[in-house]
């Protein structure tokens, strides 16, 4: 019951916030409405107006954490670190389809795992993370990439699709 109460408020504030300019004010005024409902919040969220996000039972942001504008989140169990930036037209997804012979629809969403997504990383723009995915501490995950799996070196610049380490941070 509380993850369906949490659809509809989530709804609810995009809508009576959406008019607002993406400010940082209205920004942290938006995070602070989203907070209300999720599982872990800390200070300085800044949410854009365009973003949608499914459910907020399960979600926990750090300190300081900025989504950028058209950005999706679908799911629970998801945890992002202090200091994250995510760019624009990202999607996170903490679940995926099951097949059951016939089509993808007729069973519920399936995670892989928690979507861990830790302290001062960067999310470049058009990128999607799946659950199960990590991107480490002081990483960055470079535009256009897909995220399906743990990554463990902190400091490393992660692209591509499947993402792979591609460079360090310097």
């Amino acid at each position: 019951m509380k993850n369906k109460i949490s659809i509809v408020y989530s709804w609810l504030v995009r809508l009576l916030t959406i008019w607002m300019p993406n400010h940082p004010i209205f920004r942290r005024f938006r995070g602070f409405l989203y907070s209300l409902m999720m599982k872990e919040i800390n200070t300085d969220l800044e949410i854009s107006s365009s973003v949608i996000i499914t459910s907020l039972t399960g979600l926990k942001f750090g300190k300081g954490v900025r989504i950028a504008h058209n950005v999706v989140i679908i799911g629970t169990d998801i945890t992002i670190g202090k200091r994250v930036i995510i760019g624009p037209n990202t999607v996170l997804s903490g679940g995926n389809h099951q097949f059951n012979g016939l089509d993808f629809r007729s069973l519920p969403s399936k995670s892989k795992g928690p979507m861990i997504i830790e302290d001062g990383t960067w999310i470049g723009a058009n990128c999607t993370i799946l659950s199960g995915a990590k991107l480490p501490k002081y990483s960055i995950l470079a535009a256009g990439a897909v995220l399906n799996k743990q990554m463990t070196e902190e400091k490393s610049i992660y692209g591509g699709i499947p993402a792979k380490k591609i460079g360090k941070v310097k």
